[in-house]
């Protein structure tokens, strides 16, 4: 068996401690890696099925989007089991020139968080993004939040809608805390959807029906790392019932696809 890992956040170490503090405080939520550095990940998942893993980090400030993205690329090139995502910022200067030379250091998707980056998913000034990269670039969306509207999951619907080549990772069941509500708008959307910072929540037997509600063909495996250990998020979801086709799907085969800007397989 072999597994990527679709969802982690890793930080530089001069501040690894105190970014995964103030994601846990966010959240209100220990953590339960608290070394969020790439040797942290790595050192986590050691002698373990997950062999690849898609990283990122979030700009809260558009004066991060650069450090954020050169240190993105200097880890996948330390670590060829990383593939890399770009961050990106709504009120950035010239968005089509970072993406030009974050691809140029060899990152190969985005990642955005409307909740920290304080933005509505279908904002206007988003639009850039999503036009940039449709046909191009996969992105990683962090969706749901119950204290928020800025990634509610209607609005991942509206972008899907309007972006028909664009290929999303809606992440968290397409809506953290508020995943049934997700399943009303994102059932038949086209799109990929993670179950990472979910199994805790609504447990095993959910999880599985929700996965075979939006169909194993969309759904990827995500640890949400540091927010969680990799290795016991995996051995959870893997009491959940699954067959060995559909764990070959959800474990590997999508995030393949989803990596190489490949819609869901029908």
């Amino acid at each position: 068996m072999k597994v990527i890992d679709c969802h982690c956040h890793i930080y530089p170490e001069k501040i690894a401690q105190r970014a995964v503090a103030g994601v846990g405080a966010f959240y209100g939520r220990e953590m339960h890696a608290p070394d969020g550095t790439a040797t942290g990940l790595l050192k986590a998942c050691a002698n373990s099925p997950i062999r690849r893993f898609i990283v990122h980090s979030v700009a809260t400030k558009p004066e991060q989007v650069r450090s954020i993205n050169d240190f993105i690329a200097s880890a996948c090139h330390e670590h060829p089991e990383f593939v890399g995502f770009m961050t990106l910022h709504q009120d950035f200067p010239d968005i089509e020139g970072e993406i030009e030379r974050a691809c140029a250091l060899g990152l190969q998707g985005i990642k955005l968080h409307p909740d920290t980056q304080r933005v509505n998913m279908d904002d206007p000034r988003l639009l850039r993004i999503y036009e940039a990269a449709e046909g191009r670039l996969p992105i990683i969306m962090h969706c749901g939040d119950y204290r928020y509207d800025f990634s509610h999951p209607r609005r991942m619907a509206k972008i899907l809608r309007t972006f028909p080549d664009l290929v999303v990772n809606a992440a968290h069941f397409g809506g953290w805390s508020i995943f049934d509500l997700a399943l009303e708008h994102l059932e038949d959307a086209d799109c990929y959807l993670d179950m990472s910072s979910s199994i805790e929540f609504i447990g095993l037997r959910r999880t599985a029906e929700l996965c075979r509600a939006y169909g194993c063909h969309r759904m990827m495996f995500g640890s949400d790392f540091p927010m969680w250990q990799p290795v016991a998020e995996l051995e959870r979801f893997l009491e959940a019932g699954f067959t060995e086709d559909e764990l070959a799907l959800m474990l590997w085969d999508n995030a393949q696809r989803f990596i190489a800007n490949e819609k869901p397989a029908a």
